[in-house]
């Protein structure tokens, strides 16, 4: 196995990579435009689009949580989302607001194993999801891959099928650590999953979080000055989103090399794709901001001491 130092410093190099590669074919101008291009009624626009979809996020991961058996009200999980969204965007690898916000729900419930559980989970189903809308758009609207597709889909297809055939496997009489596993996996997807109230609500959450990031892209995009048609971008956007889910920096990377590769493959420009690209970042961020306040609230919660009860005065001790 990998050591965990080994696989943090590779995605600080292979961020810091795809960002040099892109400078030295392109210049520091399309970076430099990104920043530029940002304005406050795009920030405005990506603050409001961000709230409807981290509230969607939310609720879905309430509805798996309680299919696992452990509370979560909408209005707490709402602020653990943004919490675990700043930090996912700041913060190396992408998942350690999520790894944060499953522990410290899982401390609030007295069981962490779950509550971690219901995170993986329901950031599988949205990733789910979100394959195979984006799977979806790119069979019916032109895009630099869609020669590709007859693949993508029949293994997005195969996929699917794999998880609900675990999904119906009946428990086994096994004790060995393997058969553990695929139980406990076959029981958190019916019941956390494809339980008949939850899947549902989990797939028409996920679709709104897409299409949400979706919109978020093409206001960074036209923030950015591109004027191609909507059926034009939302292939790019959708594809550029897929690839968001790497491991890097708090997400500067791979997002600009694929921004840039998939806009000069559509005839674009790979400098338009990269300002497009930090734009949509730096909406992000500013996006989250709340989860950074929330943060530092539930910190000082954790740090200030108990109010202690004031000592008796000597007159009503002596009455005592």
């Amino acid at each position: 196995m990998m050591p965990r130092s080994v696989w943090a410093w590779g995605r600080f190099v292979g961020s810091a990579v795809i960002v040099t590669v892109l400078v030295w074919h392109l210049g520091a101008g399309p970076f430099l435009d990104g920043v530029r291009t940002v304005d406050g009624r795009a920030l405005l626009a990506a603050a409001a689009v961000f709230l409807l979809t981290t509230v969607c996020a939310a609720w879905r991961w309430t509805i798996v949580s309680r299919g696992l058996g452990v509370r979560l009200s909408l209005p707490a999980a709402v602020a653990a989302y943004y919490q675990a969204v700043f930090l996912n965007v700041t913060l190396p690898g992408g998942i350690v607001g999520d790894v944060h916000r499953g522990i410290s729900h899982g401390r609030d419930v007295s069981d962490v194993g779950r509550a971690l559980r219901a995170v993986a989970w329901e950031r599988f189903a949205g990733q789910i999801v979100q394959v195979v809308l984006t799977v979806a758009v790119l069979l019916v609207l032109p895009s630099p891959v869609r020669s590709s597709m007859p693949l993508v889909t029949i293994t997005v297809v195969v996929a699917v099928f794999g998880v609900l055939l675990v999904a119906r496997a009946r428990p086994g009489g096994g004790r060995s650590a393997w058969a553990r596993v695929r139980s406990a996996v076959a029981g958190d997807l019916r019941d956390g999953l494809l339980a008949r109230r939850a899947w549902l609500g989990i797939a028409l959450t996920s679709a709104l979080v897409v299409c949400g990031h979706a919109v978020t892209f093409l206001i960074a995009a036209r923030a950015a000055g591109i004027t191609a048609p909507t059926s034009q971008m939302l292939p790019l956007a959708l594809l550029v989103i897929l690839v968001m889910v790497l491991p890097s920096v708090g997400g500067w990377g791979p997002r600009e090399g694929a921004t840039a590769w998939a806009f000069g493959a559509a005839g674009l420009g790979a400098e338009q794709g990269v300002a497009t690209a930090v734009a949509y970042g730096i909406m992000v961020l500013v996006a989250s901001l709340p989860g950074a306040a929330l943060l530092v609230v539930s910190w000082f919660r954790r740090i200030r001491p108990p109010e202690q009860a004031e000592p008796p005065l000597p007159e009503q001790a002596a009455h005592a």
